[in-house]
């Protein structure tokens, strides 16, 4: 009895494991993004105690930098290839894209709206990226393919709710009751706050369509310099190099360079070691188990993280049109990311398709003559044929 009591509680001890097993991608991710959303408060919170945002994107990307280095040096030392001109300024390209254009209009149209607003605009992301894609020929549009129409009618849905929220406002929602709060009040689109509301949108896209370009030439640069943990060091240590330049042409004020025991120098720590170090670890190790689809799939998850403790800890308004419009871009989100697990799926299918053709069609043979070179015997020389299977590769689908 003993005995089977202790079986039983090691095969209920296994599954436990194995589910545990089973949900770490799950957990990691719901976890990260619980340490994006953070990024949103604090770095909002610290805007509105008065830290220059282009200081803050300097002090940001240069922590970044210095704590990615030693990991990049020794992980990837073996991997590394020699740098070289073009990929010097292609390293430059990508800083300036992503760290002076993309953080820069993002953080300034968080001024301009607020930081539930911009964590559900930036949702949109996919959904730009495969508008640049189709734009510089990386993806094309099989209008006929169930996939394709999904990734487009999603691109679609998604541009709807960005528009919804730029210019619709509507009443405030108390997410804490069951009631809207304080009743309708027309939004005045001539009003100096729809204003700013609608600003703030038109840089939150010039943010979107910099990261977006950013990803894309990012994927071609990987390319001729795959050492991921690498290329992010450089780039964000050249991005901080030329944040500095327009910094210090904006900021002449040698206390907007002070840092002090507060969220001046905890917010740039905070982006630094979570958002960019702990965070591109998790993103990694996550993709590479489970791919970028899953990862994506977990992004609206932070949009309502955000929303909460905007409203708890910021004072934030929450309105109608934001709520109705990021429903919209959430289920255009999802279209997208469908859309392009499909298309892997389909292309998957086919390279295994082309590959067992190509095999039947023309199967390797080699003849090796048989002989016992060690032996004074010679034994008579006999054909082995030896057929290869083709495997399927990324490479075959593009292949001539």
């Amino acid at each position: 009895m003993e005995k089977m009591g202790e079986q039983a509680s090691s095969s209920s001890c296994g599954r436990l494991s194995s589910m545990l097993q089973n949900s770490k991608p799950s957990l990691l991710m719901v976890a990260m993004q619980f340490g994006s959303a953070g990024m949103y408060i604090i770095t909002m919170s610290t805007f509105n105690r008065g830290m220059s945002r282009y200081v803050f994107i300097v002090y940001r990307n240069a922590m970044a930098a210095v704590i990615l280095a030693p990991f990049a040096f020794f992980i990837e030392r073996k991997v590394r290839p020699k740098m070289t001109f073009p990929v010097f300024w292609r390293i430059m390209l990508l800083g300036f894209l992503e760290v002076v254009v993309d953080q820069g209009f993002a953080f300034l149209g968080m001024v301009n709206t607020s930081a539930t607003y911009t964590s559900a605009i930036l949702n949109a992301l996919p959904s730009i990226t495969f508008v640049m894609a189709v734009i510089l020929r990386i993806e094309q549009i099989k209008i006929k393919e169930i996939w394709s129409k999904a990734k487009v009618i999603g691109t679609a849905i998604t541009f709807g709710g960005c528009v919804l929220m730029a210019l619709y406002k509507g009443p405030i929602v108390n997410i804490f009751g069951s009631s809207f709060g304080n009743g309708y009040h027309p939004t005045n689109t001539n009003s100096s706050s729809s204003q700013n509301w609608i600003i703030g949108t038109v840089y939150l896209f010039v943010s979107c369509v910099a990261f977006s370009t950013f990803y894309v030439l990012q994927s071609m640069v990987l390319k001729i310099y795959p050492a991921e943990m690498s290329l992010s060091c450089l780039l964000c240590f050249f991005g901080a190099l030329q944040a500095v330049g327009i910094a210090v042409g904006i900021e002449h004020r040698p206390q907007a360079w002070a840092l002090g025991w507060d969220s001046r120098l905890f917010a740039p720590l905070y982006a630094g070691i979570v958002t960019t170090g702990i965070m591109f670890y998790v993103q990694g190790k996550v993709i590479r188990s489970r791919g970028p689809v899953f990862v994506t799939a977990f992004n609206p998850l932070r949009m309502i993280i955000v929303a909460i403790l905007a409203l708890a800890i910021l004072g934030e308004k929450l309105y109608l049109g934001s709520v109705v419009g990021s429903v919209f871009v959430v289920i255009g989100l999802y279209a997208v990311i469908w859309g392009k697990s499909k298309e892997r799926d389909s292309r998957s299918e086919i390279q295994i398709a082309d590959a067992q053709q190509l095999q039947q069609q023309f199967p390797v043979i080699i003849q090796m003559p048989s002989t016992d070179t060690d032996s004074h015997v010679k034994i008579p020389q006999q054909t082995h044929t030896l057929q290869i299977m083709a495997k399927p590769c990324p490479e075959m689908a593009t292949r001539v």
